[in-house]
């Protein structure tokens, strides 16, 4: 069926419901928002205005259709928002939902992050300590063999014990310079992979800057990296060797940062987004 929408944002079928089977024993989904939204005086651009869920997303949750959601999880997320907005209990509905399309999807937990940050300390701290275990070891050798060499030569070998003693100096100035180097202060995990943007390595942050929505991030094999909602002032960050694939619940409440750059695109609230981000992107920025 197509829907031809007036320019009130409703379509001449939008206050006409639909015939339940009357051998159900209890409304459809689409029907009982429907029912709800008619009986609240509200008009489908009214709910639109109100939940920033787009109407032609609306209308087809009224007629039974969850595939313009884009999967379970925004279908369920759209329910509770609409059930909301006209006053109705979303627990029924989402339980219908969850009886009609195989139950309730379980939330996949983010994957590791892996920032640049982890390997750097480590492989500094053995460095200075083997140059300092060399320096010891040198200086040692070094008097050890200027007294052998002097040992029988009289005065001789307490002038040569005595120029030998000089790089002793460099005993005590190989652990100054470990001192005095500048210790680099630590930084938020998720901010610092964003700074430090590998070349070889495409990274993501996802902050909920206006809102809150569902996103979905999957790296270059398809790997669920995570699947949920991302309430307001809340951030993600994603990191892969070549892609990360987005999928955005309500773009417009979404902020973007990609290998360092913030993403300028004006999406409209309630979009939603299916985005592709390469260790190339952006292109120009």
């Amino acid at each position: 069926m197509s829907i031809v929408n007036s320019p009130d944002g409703n379509s001449p079928e939008d206050e006409r419901p639909f015939e339940d089977d009357p051998t159900a024993e209890r409304p459809s989904i689409g029907r009982a928002l429907q029912k709800a939204r008619i009986e609240a005086h509200l008009t489908v651009d009214d709910v639109s205005n109100a939940t920033r869920v787009r109407i032609t997303i609306i209308h087809a949750i009224e007629q039974n259709d969850f595939a313009p959601c884009g999967g379970d999880v925004y279908a369920r997320g759209h329910i509770r928002t609409l059930a909301r907005a006209v006053r109705l209990d979303p627990a029924p509905l989402l339980a219908q939902y969850d009886a009609e399309h195989g139950g309730r999807p379980a939330p996949t937990p983010a994957a590791p992050l892996f920032e640049a940050e982890r390997i750097r300390p480590e492989r500094r701290g053995p460095n200075w300590t083997a140059a300092m275990v060399a320096a010891i070891v040198a200086v040692i050798g070094f008097v050890g063999f200027t007294m052998v060499k002097g040992g029988g030569n009289g005065d001789d070998s307490k002038t040569q014990v005595a120029e030998g003693s000089t790089p002793t100096v460099k005993k005590s100035a190989a652990p100054s310079a470990t001192a005095t180097k500048p210790v680099e202060p630590k930084s938020d995990p998720s901010d610092s992979a964003i700074a430090a943007a590998p070349q070889d390595k495409v990274t993501v942050q996802v902050s909920a800057a206006d809102g809150r929505s569902w996103i979905s991030a999957k790296d270059h094999n398809g790997r669920m990296l995570f699947d949920g909602l991302l309430k307001q002032g809340e951030s993600k960050t994603f990191q892969d060797s070549s892609k990360i694939n987005l999928i955005l619940g309500d773009a417009g409440a979404i902020q973007l940062f990609v290998n360092g750059k913030k993403i300028e695109d004006q999406f409209r609230p309630g979009a939603v987004e299916r985005l592709t981000y390469t260790k190339g992107d952006p292109q120009v920025g």
